[in-house]
């Protein structure tokens, strides 16, 4: 356990955060699996566009790194184009 009150401070900030950072990480990986699930193209389309619009939230909010979500992007287009 820590001793000094900052240390104590950024115990609880850490877990606090790491908390919202999973919520995310966990709706982006939901998402991105729906997505690649689907196997209608009307459907994968209006999904891709929310699905993109959270991968950019993502990296706007510093939860992922801007390449991570352009990797998934573009393996995502790849899956509609597919269909």
């Amino acid at each position: 356990m820590p001793h000094h009150k900052s240390a104590i401070k950024r115990l609880q900030t850490n877990a606090k955060r790491n908390e919202y950072n999973t919520h995310y990480r966990s709706k982006m990986r939901s998402t991105i699996k729906n997505m690649l699930g689907t196997t209608e193209k009307e459907k994968a389309l209006s999904s891709l566009n929310d699905a993109y619009s959270l991968l950019d939230k993502l990296v706007k909010k510093n939860i992922i790194h801007r390449n991570k979500a352009a990797h998934q992007k573009a393996r995502l287009a790849k899956h509609v184009n597919s269909l």
